[in-house]
């Protein structure tokens, strides 16, 4: 849909940030060792906003997440190259980082993807009302106006979803 030039806070408004939960999720999931999702998504705003003053974008989703996978990839390239400087500066440091093993790090990759397979092992419903209201910090309200739901029914729906992602994680002896 192309946007009205003269109100470009509005489309943005109607057209763009509709899309930002699923894409903090796509960015997460696809990228699960990305830290800097808030700045990957900010930044893909900026650029949309000024491709869409140059021409009008089609498909603004398409284009939305083509600009964060882009940035994100960007964003690894250049954390490669600091990488390789910082090897060559090690020896000037006096203290090392105490940053977590491999063995633990794996370990929690390991139950981010367990916890990840729970969530989506739950119905539909109760997996949006769980993702909005655990991962993206929603109110039971705003979920419930999001939706179209009651709040009782937001409540229920995150008190089962915790249940069964819970007995999921059981069976890897996971608490």
């Amino acid at each position: 849909m192309s946007p009205p030039r003269s109100n470009p806070d509005r489309w943005f408004t109607d057209e763009v940030l509709p899309h930002e939960p699923a894409l903090r999720a796509w960015l997460r999931a696809r990228f699960p060792t990305l830290t800097d999702v808030d700045d990957i998504v900010q930044e893909s705003y900026t650029r949309v906003l000024r491709a869409q003053t140059v021409a009008p974008i089609v498909s603004v989703k398409a284009f939305l997440f083509a600009t964060a996978r882009n940035l994100v990839l960007d964003h690894f390239r250049r954390r490669q190259v600091a990488g390789i400087d910082a090897i060559a500066e090690i020896g000037e440091l006096s203290v090392l980082e105490d940053m977590p093993g491999v063995s633990e790090t794996v370990s929690r990759q390991q139950e981010l993807e367990l916890l990840t397979q729970a969530i989506q092992s739950l119905p539909e419903r109760c997996r949006q009302v769980l993702t909005l209201r655990k991962i993206y910090g929603l109110s039971q309200k705003e979920i419930a106006a999001e939706l179209g739901i009651s709040e009782h029914t937001v409540e229920a729906q995150v008190g089962n979803g915790v249940r069964r992602c819970a007995v999921f994680l059981a069976r890897y002896d996971l608490p």
